[in-house]
């Protein structure tokens, strides 16, 4: 093979040369704009869970997008999250688990990047009775020293709630609710408060009666939780059960 650069000048060599490399940095630019273009375009998935508040649906499943998000899953459960695709009108499906009957059939908006839950509960509006409703949950845990509760209150037979969270050694008498009046049907949150070891005390609204008085519950911070208030099935008083669910931060 012939030397190309036989006989020929520094100067015409030193050219030569700073033209390969502005050819290889031309071509790692664009590379570089080539992987940026791949990353600008791809879309973060959602994360979905189900919470089913209903008092008269039998054992259900729940499709999203097709995907069986929930199996056989009965009043006051609260599934893992599961990855879907963002989508605007994402199809939903809840079924009877016997008969396979259809219960409801809708649709609703999933954001890319966020997390949300698929809240199923009665509203007696409806000719079926059901009601779904897409909740944002938070995906980032509570500020440092600090814990974030959102609350549900989906007892009917109850009532209106006021809900403390006591530090140990501390009483009803001296406590201040940190929700007041929360109503059927409402939900307040997310609320945060200086993390603790406290015990969620929850009474008639206005009153100092406890309804419900959970163990006392140890946190170290960065906790963001979801509390769903229900009556209880076990006796015919006035009463509510609690089921709580780790949205973010850590799972003590």
């Amino acid at each position: 093979m012939q030397d190309s650069t036989r006989g020929s000048t520094p100067g015409s060599r030193l050219a030569l040369a700073r033209l390969v490399v502005a050819a290889a940095a031309a071509l790692a630019a664009a590379l570089v704009l080539s992987a940026c273009q791949t990353v600008a375009t791809y879309t973060q998935p959602s994360l979905v869970r189900v919470i089913d508040a209903s008092y008269i649906a039998p054992a259900i499943d729940v499709q999203v997008e097709g995907q069986l998000l929930a199996s056989n899953i009965g009043q006051g459960t609260i599934t893992p999250y599961g990855t879907l695709t963002a989508e605007t009108t994402a199809p939903i499906v809840i079924t009877a688990v016997t008969g396979n009957v259809a219960l409801v059939t809708t649709s609703g908006t999933l954001l890319a990047g966020h997390q949300h839950s698929v809240f199923l509960t009665d509203n007696g509006a409806a000719p079926n009775g059901y009601l779904v409703t897409i909740l944002e949950d938070q995906q980032v845990q509570a500020a440092q020293g600090h814990s974030a509760f959102r609350f549900l209150n989906q007892a009917a037979k109850t009532g209106a709630v006021d809900i403390y969270m006591m530090p140990a050694g501390s009483t009803l008498a001296n406590s201040i609710p940190l929700v007041t009046n929360l109503s059927v049907g409402a939900t307040a949150g997310y609320i945060s408060f200086t993390s603790q070891t406290v015990t969620m005390v929850i009474t008639p609204a206005g009153q100092t009666t406890p309804f419900f008085a959970f163990t006392p519950i140890t946190l170290t911070g960065g906790e963001a939780r979801t509390v769903l208030i229900m009556d209880t099935q076990l006796t015919s008083n006035p009463a509510v059960e609690v089921f709580t669910a780790i949205d973010a931060g850590p799972t003590n």
